[in-house]
């Protein structure tokens, strides 16, 4: 059963990058579909006792999470369009906290993009 699972977890993904971000800096993503465009925007403020603080926002809901990465709290999940009839398949985001670079004081990321349907487009937008 569980292997299943994946298999089917696995064909849903359809893009991931790598984020590397130094203490308030904004990463911002335009995500388009359909006519719709929408910013998403993260950034990080404070690292503690292995814990990583990051505000984020998108399609004007504003959220903090706290994590860390020996934990089962290393990623927050963000949906991308509403569900609809069609919630099984509506895209999502999922960024999770990958590491921290002590010696640059750097917080790695891995956002990846489940669209099965390839509905979404992400553009990364420079500062």
């Amino acid at each position: 059963m569980t292997l299943g699972f994946s298999f089917i977890f696995a064909s849903d993904y359809r893009e991931i990058k790598e984020i590397v971000l130094k203490k308030d800096e904004q990463k911002k993503i335009l995500v388009k579909y359909a006519d719709k465009e929408k910013l998403f925007k993260f950034r990080w403020t404070l690292y503690k006792n292995g814990g990583l603080v990051v505000f984020r926002s998108y399609d004007r809901i504003v959220a903090q999470h706290m994590l860390y990465l020996r934990h089962e709290n290393q990623s927050f999940r963000v949906e991308l369009m509403p569900k609809g009839a069609d919630y099984k398949s509506a895209a999502y985001m999922l960024v999770k906290f990958k590491e921290f670079k002590q010696e640059s004081k750097e917080a790695v990321f891995e956002m990846i993009l489940f669209d099965g349907k390839g509905q979404v487009l992400l553009e990364d937008l420079k500062k």
